[in-house]
């Protein structure tokens, strides 16, 4: 009788699955009602975004759309995934549908934003790609940590230590002397993290938060008591942009891809040779085995110490270059916490692109795209306060890891230290 009370329980609250696709349904059809009654209504004039430079060889018209009709449209299709999603959700559709509305009401803010005036498209997308390089190169420094095991809560410090030594070394030997010493320190640390967590077994976050610690109180301590009064220190050049000839010509996707600068073309370049090299080489086979039984590999002959010394050291590595992005890509010049959070988004980017590079890079995009638009939208003198829009990055963040990751398969050894008997 208790077994068939628990049927009858489970049957009227559904399964999990069912659970989410409803509350997927509630959240996609408050977001058509929010869409219809405050973008929609009393909004006035088109919104054109531009899709061409003056400067462009090849250009094409303008995007020019009628604002409030568009966004009414956009409400009417979030009501209707919405309603699907409450009747007859489950299953996969539920991420896509959420993943979709998200979409959808992003469009609808940019359109309401944009209306009565012009806004660039092609600028905001190519600042996208600019934001997105110390999230893509810190979510593969996670991926690559914990392919192995190793769980790497050091990313924002192994990236403001790549920005602080990139400015302080670019600044006494030039750009490529700074990005060399960034990489370095980026592998020191990473070697050191190793070391706390494989030879001491040391607690995996607990050594990620020291070490975040440290590099946040001695890059403080130096920017306020040194470069404030030796200012030649933190003056570093700037690695400037480069086109690539006939493919940075091409509309919209030439400026975002092919006419950046060095951190840029590397961002891309190592999601390449990570892919590669975790999915296609023994390599690479060998530290995911590492990171799933590292016992069964170690009686297969794989040194697991080894193993992991040498990709933390090298995400390390990668996390460096990508802090050098903060100095020696975008402003020349150390500031206090500049790197900000960056490294912990970072970390989201990795979850939500499912341990894999290429979803990495996406995630990335996401996420640089709401750190753009907060910039860009200012200069649109939207009546939301500019406190409102700085946070944008970071409820992205949140919405995606809550909503749109879901449960997301981590490597089975992750977190676990390993004693060799």
């Amino acid at each position: 009788m208790v077994a068939a009370q628990d049927i009858s329980h489970s049957q009227r609250i559904g399964t999990p699955a069912d659970r989410r696709a409803r509350i997927t349904g509630v959240v996609l059809i408050g977001l058509a009602l929010f869409v219809a009654g405050v973008f929609s209504i009393g909004v006035t004039g088109d919104a054109t975004f531009r899709l061409s430079r003056p400067n462009d060889v090849w250009a094409i018209p303008n995007l020019v759309l009628p604002a409030a009709p568009f966004n009414y449209i956009i409400a009417a299709v979030l009501a209707f995934l919405g309603a699907r999603q409450f009747l007859r959700g489950g299953g996969r559709w539920t991420t896509l549908s959420l993943g979709i509305g998200l979409a959808l009401a992003v469009a609808a803010f940019l359109v309401w934003a944009t209306a009565g005036k012009a806004f660039s498209l092609t600028g905001m997308l190519q600042a996208t790609m600019v934001r997105a390089v110390p999230l893509v190169l810190g979510a593969i420094t996670g991926m690559m940590c914990e392919r192995v095991g190793v769980v790497n809560i050091a990313i924002e410090g192994m990236l403001l230590a790549g920005a602080f030594t990139g400015a302080l070394m670019g600044s006494l030997l030039g750009g490529v002397g700074g990005l060399i010493a960034a990489i370095g320190i980026g592998g020191l640390f990473g070697f050191i993290l190793a070391a706390l967590v494989v030879t001491y077994r040391m607690d995996q976050i607990i050594a990620g938060v020291v070490i975040n610690l440290f590099v946040l109180g001695l890059t403080s301590y130096v920017s306020s008591q040194v470069f404030a009064e030796h200012r030649f220190l933190n003056n570093a050049p700037v690695f400037r942009a480069y086109k690539v000839p006939i493919l940075g010509d091409i509309p919209v996707i030439g400026p975002m891809f092919f006419n950046q600068n060095l951190f840029v073309y590397g961002a891309l370049v190592m999601v390449g040779v990570a892919t590669y090299y975790l999915f296609y080489t023994r390599m690479g086979l060998r530290a995911r085995s590492v990171g799933e039984h590292p016992r069964a590999a170690d009686t297969l002959g794989i040194n697991v110490y080894r193993t992991r010394y040498i990709n933390v050291t090298v995400a390390g590595m990668i996390a460096g270059f990508g802090g050098a992005w903060f100095t020696l890509g975008s402003v020349g010049r150390f500031d206090e916490n500049m790197t900000g959070g960056r490294g912990f988004i970072a970390l989201a980017a990795m979850l939500f692109g499912r341990y894999h590079p290429v979803g990495a890079l996406m995630a990335a995009l996401v996420f640089g795209f709401a750190d753009s638009m907060q910039q860009k939208l200012a200069l649109l003198q939207t009546p939301i306060p500019s406190e409102f829009l700085s946070m944008a990055p970071y409820i992205a963040t949140i919405i995606v890891v809550a909503g749109v990751v879901g449960r997301t398969r981590t490597p089975a050894a992750g977190g676990k230290p390993y004693i060799k008997e």
